[in-house]
């Protein structure tokens, strides 16, 4: 346990003064282990992180604008209010992380595992969330304005007051998810599955709907 401390803040002075180690001139972290590290505050945008081991790392408060973290373990990871505008965090396991508040506007989280994430009051605005699993993962209040979230996986997750104007939710498994309150004007649910899903007094109008019918009213589902 010492010697990985020893080389985190190895790791960290180097961050810090990256003129002085070739290894990070490139910012190329990609495979580190990080596991556990305090990075919360620390700007690291453009850094490549792909494949980095970040579990249960402390991120929150970070600037990540541009960062590679495709691939990347970000389970249990801390990034309340972190700033990942364009960030690629493609295929990158994100189960039971802490997002709430941050910004991901951009990103790119296709194929992402986000099973049981936190991202309260997030925003995904214009993100690629295609394929990307939700599972039971909590959005309340997320902003997912334009967001592409084409085949991904929404089952039981907590979507209320979430944004979704003119979201594609093209083939999205919504089933026992919790959309009371959404916004869904001018989004596109078509082929998605609803089973079990709960609409109340969710915004739908212009809304295309699984069965590629067109609603007009603001509609409330019991």
């Amino acid at each position: 346990m010492s010697n990985q401390l020893d080389r985190q803040k190895s790791l960290l002075r180097k961050i810090f003064n990256q003129t002085t180690d070739k290894s990070l001139q490139h910012k190329n972290l990609s495979g580190c282990d990080l596991a556990g590290i305090d990075l919360s505050g620390i700007d690291l945008s453009g850094f490549n992180l792909v494949g980095a081991n970040l579990n249960g790392a402390n991120l929150s408060g970070s600037i990540l604008t541009g960062t590679n973290l495709s691939g990347a373990n970000l389970v249990k990871v801390n990034l309340r209010e972190a700033y990942l505008h364009e960030a690629c965090l493609c295929e990158a396991n994100l189960m039971d992380a802490d997002l709430s508040r941050a910004n991901l506007c951009g990103a790119f989280l296709w194929r992402a595992k986000l099973k049981r994430a936190n991202c309260w009051a997030a925003s995904l605005c214009g993100a690629d969330l295609r394929k990307t699993d939700f599972r039971d993962a909590q959005l309340v209040e997320a902003s997912l304005i334009e967001a592409n979230l084409i085949k991904a996986n929404l089952s039981n997750a907590k979507l209320c007051g979430a944004n979704f104007v003119e979201a594609n939710l093209n083939q999205v498994n919504l089933t026992n998810a919790n959309l009371s309150w959404a916004n869904l004007i001018q989004a596109n649910l078509f082929e998605a599955n609803i089973s079990g899903a709960n609409f109340y007094n969710a915004k739908l109008t212009d809304t295309i709907m699984p069965d590629g019918t067109i609603d007009q009213p603001h509609v409330l589902f019991d």
